[in-house]
């Protein structure tokens, strides 16, 4: 896996987006699932999972969150930043979804699209205390079981074919079909070859079997 930004800025990088949303949420007032896709829209927030330096490590939590806040033009004054000793749930949620989105270089309109803020809250009082693999395998399980039909299952399925069907005339591995089609593996890393194959029977470019970033 290619990481947008080397390891030496994740904690920071956790850190500024925890403090950006408890700072939106808990300072500012803003409702969570609003905070949470502002975010994910934003030009921070695709600089963000980029890995610009002068945004994951080059600013606070607050100057984050104020900057987000100031395009959407969705508060004039802001509140001055809250100091607590006890972390709240916002912290913790943005904590462990900078590390998820670093780890797997999804976006977080990818993940928040189908998995709101509000949810991910709910989740503090059962995975607060776990460990960051804990939570990536949660809501990695939660985002697969969200996702829709992969367009090769849906291509296979309007052309008639069964997968066993496909995979004997395309010579692709039966199980390597069942992997693509339940997200498993991911059919934008196959070889050349499978693709071409696998185009060839179903009569469709390359392209149309590959996924969007976004899907």
């Amino acid at each position: 896996m290619i990481h947008a930004y080397e390891d030496s800025y994740l904690p920071d990088a956790q850190a500024s987006l925890a403090d950006c949303f408890d700072y939106v949420i808990n300072g500012c007032g803003i409702d969570p699932d609003m905070a949470g896709m502002l975010f994910a829209q934003s030009e921070w927030g695709r600089q963000f999972e980029r890995g610009n330096p002068s945004v994951v490590a080059g600013m606070s939590g607050t100057e984050l969150a104020q900057a987000g806040l100031a395009d959407a033009f969705l508060v004039a004054d802001y509140p001055s930043p809250r100091f607590e000793e006890e972390r709240s749930s916002e912290f913790w949620v943005g904590w462990v979804l900078a590390a998820f989105q670093w780890r797997y270089a999804c976006s977080f309109k990818e993940v928040l699209s189908r998995v709101p803020l509000t949810e991910l809250l709910a989740w503090y009082p059962l995975y607060h205390e776990m460990g960051q693999d804990q939570f990536d395998d949660a809501l990695k399980e939660t985002l697969r079981e969200r996702r829709g039909e992969t367009n090769l299952k849906r291509i296979r399925e309007a052309r008639g074919l069964s997968q066993s069907a496909l995979a004997a005339r395309a010579q692709v591995g039966l199980r390597s079909i069942q992997m693509y089609e339940q997200r498993v593996n991911d059919i934008g890393k196959a070889q050349g070859r499978t693709l071409c194959r696998l185009a060839l029977v179903l009569g469709c470019s390359i392209e149309d079997l590959l996924e969007s970033p976004n899907e």
